[in-house]
């Protein structure tokens, strides 16, 4: 199984999308030890990082094998979606960026993946309008719709599949809203939810 998660792909603004659109795609590796499923609480990662932030995306995960799939294909490739937080020790990430390295501890530390329970994609009629938010403490920390993505799920599965074949038990973060990242702090309470079913709930301990 791999875990891959894809960087910078929300807008505030879709005017914004065909500047930025260039065909190159942020795609980043993340360990399946990462992985935390069933609402269990988390240990905040305290012994390699102070400042751990939160990104809410959409997960998506794959239900046949494809190469070279093409965008207009791609969605008989997702059999479900999940919400999922993508976690990044700051520090690290900082440090990676500054000698050039690869985000892999950044990304990949254990508990870096919390993922809900999955629903079937075909809940999900339009796959380009899609809401999911964070709450944090029962307050409103980030909110999306997948109109506002730049690459769409079709165009996601296209880039990386022209590269390694995908297969079924994959998994992929597909982007987080633009606004609202911050940092998470030890003893908080996520909730995140799709189309305003709470699917992950759990504490930082």
């Amino acid at each position: 199984m791999k875990i891959l998660g894809i960087g910078k792909n929300y807008v505030t603004n879709k005017s914004e999308i065909a500047n930025i659109k260039d065909g190159y795609q942020l795609i980043f590796l993340k360990a399946d030890s990462t992985l935390v499923t069933d609402n269990k609480d988390i240990k905040y990662p305290s012994d390699i990082s102070d400042k751990v932030a939160y990104e809410v995306e959409l997960v998506a995960k794959i239900g046949k094998a494809g190469k070279n799939i093409s965008a207009t294909e791609a969605a008989s490739y997702i059999s479900e979606f999940a919400i999922g937080i993508d976690f990044t020790a700051k520090n690290l990430i900082t440090a990676s960026k500054e000698k050039n390295h690869p985000w892999v501890f950044g990304k990949g530390f254990d508990g870096a993946s919390p993922i809900s329970n999955f629903k079937p994609i075909s809940d999900f009629p339009d796959l380009n309008d899609v809401n999911f938010d964070l709450k944090i403490n029962g307050e409103l920390a980030q909110i999306g719709n997948t109109d506002f993505m730049i690459y769409s799920f079709g165009e996601i599965l296209a880039y990386i599949s022209k590269y390694m074949t995908l297969n079924p038990g994959d998994l992929i973060f597909t982007g987080t809203p633009a606004d609202g990242i911050g940092l998470i702090n030890k003893g908080d309470h996520l909730q995140a939810s799709i189309e305003g079913e709470v699917l992950l709930d759990f504490k930082m301990i």
